[in-house]
């Protein structure tokens, strides 16, 4: 069974950082591009960033370009996302994701979504 569990998330006060984990089981991350996504209360799910494959560059959002960085551990087939200057409208529920040989992570070819992690940005 394909499976990608995150962790990470919690209560940061604005301008905060939290760094998110989400570990694969049942397969390897090396062929997938991964990803994070973002749903905020009443809005859609929201590409963040992404490692695409094969040649692993990244990509960001504007919302979050600058502030968030993605990047991978091959060897313990997890995937992290730093996120630092934290704001309000950073409060969602974040999910990875991993889409096989994806040139990139399009929510529509999003092959194995985690459960998703909670992270509310107050003060």
């Amino acid at each position: 069974q394909l499976q990608l569990v995150e962790s990470g998330g919690g209560l940061v006060e604005p301008g905060g950082s939290l760094k998110l984990s989400c570990a694969a089981s049942g397969f390897t991350l090396d062929n997938y591009a991964i990803g994070w996504f973002r749903q905020a209360p009443g809005k859609g799910r929201e590409e963040i960033s992404c490692i695409n494959y094969p040649d692993r560059t990244t990509k960001y959002a504007d919302s979050v370009e600058g502030r968030f960085t993605i990047s991978r551990d091959n060897a313990k087939n997890t995937v992290y996302q730093q996120m630092d200057s934290l704001m309000a409208e950073g409060t969602a529920i974040y999910f990875c994701s991993a889409v096989w040989r994806g040139l990139a992570c399009v929510r529509a070819s999003i092959d194995v979504w985690g459960q998703g992690t909670q992270v509310t940005v107050s003060s």
